[in-house]
């Protein structure tokens, strides 16, 4: 009786942790990565070590951990065709630069889960919705969908948005210029969502890093676009 009494309040204690960690979350942020066929091989090692770097870079290191009251939940897949998506960062709450750190680990190691699908942006919205599910109760909860074109199988945004639980859930987006002259346009007409909801445009993955450096530090600190007097310097990381 005495260690099934120790083993009930390790347990209730964990739990009582748990939720006030969860109670804490100001953010529970989702980052969508194309993989489709349009992107080669050098766009997405630029794509992935450029996310990688966004994350270390250290205005957004001081946003997620000085920015506001409470953490920050991270999770990371990539999309492409209608069940191609695979989750590479599974919800992690970044308390402290340890947690930064583990998770930029991973991003800098991912590696492609497809390579030779089309662009099935309606599967890969319903698929963050789906994950937001099973993230930490957080003040916010954030999708950011990064792409260099527009839906060409299955359903589309419209069809996603009417069918999955985005209840609350804003929707930004981080258009790749490159891939099909329409893109930009069908992000602002299809994709964003919500209140707030922003769209920053990159020349290329080449410019993916800076692109995504300057997203993730207006996501972090829930910053409209009046705000943004000084974006950060995304080589600083």
């Amino acid at each position: 009786m005495v260690r099934l009494a120790a083993i009930l309040a390790v347990w209730f204690w964990a739990s009582f942790w748990a939720g006030i960690a969860q109670a804490n979350c100001r953010l529970a942020l989702v980052l969508a990565l194309d993989v489709s066929s349009s992107v080669d091989a050098d766009e997405y090692d630029l794509q992935r070590l450029g996310l990688a770097a966004a994350l270390n870079a250290p205005d957004v290191r001081h946003a997620i951990l000085h920015g506001g009251k409470g953490h920050v939940a991270l999770a990371v897949y990539e999309w492409s065709g209608f069940n191609q998506q695979k989750l590479h960062l599974d919800w992690s709450l970044l308390r402290n630069d340890s947690d930064i750190d583990q998770a930029v680990a991973v991003l800098a190691k991912m590696s492609r889960s497809h390579d030779n699908f089309p662009t099935s942006i309606g599967q890969a919205l319903g698929f963050g919705a789906l994950a937001l599910k099973r993230a930490p109760k957080c003040n916010r909860q954030v999708i950011d969908m990064s792409g260099d074109g527009v839906n060409n199988h299955g359903y589309g945004p419209t069809a996603a948005y009417r069918n999955f639980p985005f209840d609350g859930v804003i929707v930004n987006g981080l258009v790749l210029l490159g891939e099909s002259p329409d893109v930009t346009e069908f992000y602002r007409r299809e994709i964003l969502r919500g209140s707030g909801a922003f769209l920053i445009v990159a020349n290329g993955f080449e410019e993916f890093r800076t692109a995504m450096t300057r997203k993730l530090f207006r996501e972090i600190n829930e910053i409209t676009v009046g705000q943004l007097a000084t974006p950060p310097n995304p080589k600083g990381g």
